[in-house]
């Protein structure tokens, strides 16, 4: 009996973990608010056009990273729509909500950075 207790504790909980955007919870939707709001004070950054760049083995990864783990949450932002100064406090945020290792993170912030 109380493995099955125990059982149902851990689907429930897996279940909760990986719930769909309806399944989210109030405060969970508030949160989310909050940081649209804050992306939405730094995106009043002007924005400008990707330099033409050559995509090596080490950007390719990044990129591939980028779009990968981000938009799993999100729509993809352009490397163009904020500056350098802009995305380093969203990065930081993004890689604890993603789950990234720091390697991770490196390869995505130069991916991002080869294009301002």
């Amino acid at each position: 009996m109380k493995s099955i207790y125990l059982f149902g504790i851990a689907v429930f909980s897996l279940f909760e973990s990986c719930g769909t955007p309806a399944a989210v919870s109030s405060t969970t939707a508030k949160k989310s608010q909050d940081d649209k709001s804050k992306q939405e004070t730094v995106a009043a950054a002007p924005t400008k056009e990707a330099k033409p760049m050559v995509l090596t083995p080490a950007l390719a990864e990044g990129k591939d990273l980028y779009e990968n783990n981000c938009a799993k949450c999100h729509d993809l932002f352009k490397p163009t729509d904020y500056s350098k100064e802009n995305w380093a406090p969203i990065l930081v945020s993004m890689q604890g909500k993603a789950h990234l290792s720091d390697m991770q993170m490196a390869s995505i912030s130069n991916y991002i950075y080869a294009q301002l």
